[in-house]
C-alpha cells in the first residue's frame, strides 16, 4: 500500500538525458502510425522486477508517442503504467513469537510467523499516469518546453505542471537549460491518515478514536524542482549533460503504512493485546519541510548505431540523507525494435533522525512533536 516511497523509476529510452540534446539531434521511435493524416513516432518500454522470498514484484509498460508539428516543434505523450504486488516490509522488528499487525482503522490484519521479517502481504497498488510535452524553438537558439503530467492510484492523487528554456551556442554544439517543475500531491490513505506515533489499534476494534484514525482526511504536499545544466557535444557520436538543482517540498511526508516497533530490555517486540498476539507499535512521524540537492552527469555514446549510456547521481538534503546512484545500459536493434539492458546500483546513509525502534517505556506519546522515522528512500 502506499505510495510515498516506492515509486519505480519507468523512464522510456528517448527520455531523460535524451531529451536535452540539442535541436538538431533526433532520435527514430520504434514504430510509425498515421493517425488522422499525421504521422506519429511510437516508442514502447516494458518492465519486469521482482524481488526474493515473494516481496515485491512490479510489471510496468510504458508507451511514448511523438509528433514534429512544424519544423523542429513537438507534441509528445507520455503513459506510463506500474503495477505492483507481493509483500513490503511494514518497518516492524523480527520476534521470537507470532506477531499480529493492523492497518489505522484496525483493519487489514496480518501475522507473522517467530523470526519473520514483518511483511505486510496486502500490499499492492497500480498507477496509471499522464504527461503532455511540447517544444518550440524561439528566436536566436531558444527553445521552450512546456510540459503537464498527472498519476492516478487508489490512496495517490499527483498533477503539476513544468517549463524549461534552452539556448545553443558553439555552433550548437553546447546547449545551456535552466527549468522549474511543480507538483501537488494528495494523500489517502486507506483506513485514514493515522496520528504520528499513535499505536496500532486492535483488530476490528470498535473504540478507535477519530483522532488516530482520521478517516475522512486527506493530506497534502507540494514539490517544487529547479534545474540548471549544461549539455556539450564531444565529438559527432558523443553527448555529456551536467545538471544540479534543488528540489524543496512541503507537506506530509510520512508514509502512513510504516511503523515502528516497541521493545523490552532484551530487544524482543512488546506485546499490546496477548490474546491477539498484537504488537506494540507505532505509527511514523517526519519533518513537514524538506529540501533536496543534487547534482547528475551523464555521458552517452553511439556505437554504431547502438547506444551507451552511463550516468552518476549524487544528493543529499536537510535531513542528513545522502546516496549515490549509478546507472549503465546499452540499447541496441532487435527485430525492428530496439533491447535496452540496464544495471543500476544504489547506495544511500539514513536521515539524522533515523531510528529502527523505541525502547519499552521511551516510545513517544501521540502527536509528540519529534521526528522518528524509518529509512527514507529518494
Amino acid at each position: 500500500m502506499g505510495s510515498l516511497n516506492k515509486k519505480l523509476d519507468i523512464s522510456l529510452a528517448s527520455t531523460a538525458a535524451a531529451s536535452a540534446l540539442p535541436s538538431n539531434s533526433s532520435q527514430a521511435g520504434l514504430l510509425d502510425y498515421d493517425l488522422g493524416g499525421k504521422v506519429w513516432d511510437a516508442e514502447a518500454a516494458f518492465l519486469l522486477y521482482s524481488e526474493t522470498d515473494g516481496r515485491v514484484s512490479a510489471i510496468a509498460p510504458a508507451l511514448q508517442l511523438t509528433r514534429n508539428i512544424d519544423t523542429d516543434e513537438t507534441l509528445t505523450l507520455r503513459l506510463p503504467l506500474d503495477a505492483l504486488t507481493g509483500a513490503s516490509p511494514d518497518g516492524a522488528v523480527p520476534s521470537n513469537n507470532p506477531q499480529t499487525f493492523t492497518g489505522p482503522s484496525g483493519n487489514g490484519a496480518y501475522s507473522v510467523a517467530p523470526g519473520n521479517a514483518p511483511l505486510d502481504e496486502y500490499f499492492k497498488d497500480t498507477r496509471a499516469s499522464f504527461n503532455v510535452g511540447w517544444s518550440r524553438p524561439l528566436p536566436s537558439n531558444f527553445l521552450l518546453t512546456l510540459a503537464a503530467n498527472a498519476s492516478s492510484e487508489y490512496d495517490y492523487f499527483s498533477m503539476g505542471g513544468s517549463a524549461s528554456l534552452a539556448r545553443e551556442f558553439n555552433t550548437n554544439n553546447t546547449t545551456l537549460s535552466a527549468g522549474i517543475s511543480l507538483s501537488n500531491d494528495t494523500v489517502s490513505p486507506v483506513g485514514g491518515v493515522p496520528t504520528a506515533f499513535a499505536a496500532i489499534p486492535v483488530a476490528n476494534e470498535e473504540d478507535v478514536d477519530d483522532n488516530d484514525r482520521n478517516a475522512n482526511r486527506d493530506e497534502k504536499k507540494n514539490i517544487t524542482d529547479v534545474l540548471f545544466g549544461v549539455t556539450q557535444i564531444t565529438d559527432r557520436d558523443s553527448v555529456l549533460q551536467l545538471s544540479l538543482g534543488p528540489s524543496p517540498s512541503d507537506g506530509y511526508q510520512n508514509d502512513p503504512y510504516k511503523i515502528l516497533s516497541a521493545v523490552d530490555a532484551n530487544g524482543d517486540p512488546i506485546l499490546a493485546d496477548s490474546a491477539s498476539n498484537l504488537s506494540l507499535a507505532l505509527y511514523e512521524n517526519r519533518p513537514e519541510s524538506r529540501t533536496r540537492q543534487s547534482v547528475y552527469a551523464q555521458y552517452k555514446r553511439n556505437i554504431e548505431g547502438s547506444v551507451f549510456n552511463t550516468s552518476y547521481r549524487y544528493m543529499q538534503d536537510d535531513w542528513r540523507v545522502k546516496s549515490h546512484t549509478l546507472v549503465f545500459s546499452y540499447r541496441m536493434p532487435l527485430g525492428g525494435g530496439w533491447c535496452q539492458p540496464r544495471l543500476r546500483y544504489y547506495t544511500q546513509q539514513a536521515a539524522e533522525f533515523y531510528t529502527p525502534f523505541f525502547k519499552e517505556g521511551e516510545q513517544p506519546a501521540a502527536e509528540t512533536p519529534n521526528y522518528l522515522p524509518l529509512l527514507i528512500l529518494v
